[in-house]
């Protein structure tokens, strides 16, 4: 059986991503890793309490000869317009979340909203990643 284990996300400066993702967003690490043989390459990975079989890779944006300049600008841009991957967390009681994450302030890009599918909202980390957070509606059988 094939099973999702991580998913990475590009990051400016991996300290500030671990701040918003442990202290404002409630993630927890599980791994930070530096590997001195590898050029101090960190592996640094969080993921939702009660979920230890799933992380996000917070991962430095490399230089050559893993990434050329022209490849490492054209990702910061994306970055920056929210459209280099987005991570999709859900929730028993969106507006609730969206309160308690804003009193740890994150900033919401879009405020909880009612949607064919649930109760949605989104923010941005602060490389420019996109997250959405959803209260899922559980759909009727057809």
């Amino acid at each position: 059986m094939i099973r999702i284990s991580n998913a990475q996300l590009w990051v400016h400066d991996q300290g500030e991503a671990l701040d918003f993702y442990t202290k404002k967003v409630g993630l927890e690490v599980r791994a930070d890793v530096t590997l001195p043989e590898m050029g101090d390459f960190r592996w640094l990975a969080v993921g939702p309490a009660g979920q230890p079989d799933i992380a996000v890779v917070l991962m430095a944006i490399p230089g050559p000869p893993v990434m050329d300049a022209e490849t490492a600008e054209q990702v910061r841009t994306l970055m920056a317009k929210g459209f280099a991957g987005t991570v999709f967390l859900t929730t028993d009681d969106c507006r609730a979340s969206y309160e308690e994450l804003k009193s740890r302030g994150v900033e919401f890009t879009e405020e909880p909203e009612e949607r064919p599918y649930g109760i949605d909202s989104g923010f941005r980390d602060p490389s420019g990643n996109s997250l959405r957070l959803t209260q899922v509606r559980e759909m009727a059988s057809v």
